[in-house]
């Protein structure tokens, strides 16, 4: 009866190194999951004003990129209109050196004109080499698109026609039409270069 009395039943205990052994057999996933899981509690335990200064922080790097990126392009835009005026000036001086350029041989005509006509008497010679020069230099013209409007056209348009001076007619049809060209009109590319000065009828 003694016996049965002073006999305890006793919990099987642990054993330490098992344990080491099983952390150290953990797969990775489960690694993982602990992680997660400690950062999870970290987030957890922040403080509201912690949580603050991250979100401020973020948006302080958030604000920087912009503003880096804000500035290159304006960089960029600003180098764009330097070199789209500098292209353009370029143009406009090629553009007018290429058109002298083309009247230069026209030049050349008249000075050997000039110079062949001295001492002449023959007006038939002199006005056949004025002749030739003239229809050199409207060939020119006309191949860079210039061309004088239609002195044929007796209808008075004030987008093509300057009026200088209004005379009476006896005709009434003729009232508001283009009497006398004074100086003719000429178009480039089928814009006005300039406007005919005309006499119209009232």
């Amino acid at each position: 009866m003694d016996d049965k009395k002073n006999y305890k039943k006793t919990e099987p205990q642990e054993d330490p190194e098992a344990v080491i052994v099983d952390d150290l057999n953990a797969s990775p996933a489960e690694e993982a999951a602990a992680e997660a899981e400690t950062a999870e509690e970290a987030a957890a335990e922040m403080t509201e004003e912690e949580k603050l200064a991250a979100e401020n922080e973020s948006l302080k790097t958030s604000l920087e990129k912009v503003k880096k990126e804000y500035m290159f392009l304006m960089a960029e835009f600003d180098n764009f209109r330097k070199r789209t005026l500098r292209e353009k000036s370029e143009l406009i001086k090629n553009a007018a050196e290429s058109a002298f350029k083309g009247l230069l041989p026209v030049v050349d005509d008249f000075e050997r004109a000039l110079k062949a006509s001295d001492g002449v008497d023959d007006a038939a010679s002199i006005r056949e080499g004025m002749e030739l020069i003239y229809k050199k230099l409207k060939k020119y013209l006309e191949q860079n698109g210039v061309k004088e409007m239609d002195p044929e056209d007796r209808d008075f348009d004030a987008d093509r026609h300057e009026a200088i001076t209004a005379v009476p007619v006896p005709d009434e049809n003729l009232k508001g039409k283009i009497i006398d060209t004074v100086e003719k009109g000429y178009m480039i590319n089928d814009k006005v270069l300039r406007h005919a000065k005309v006499v119209v009828g009232q």
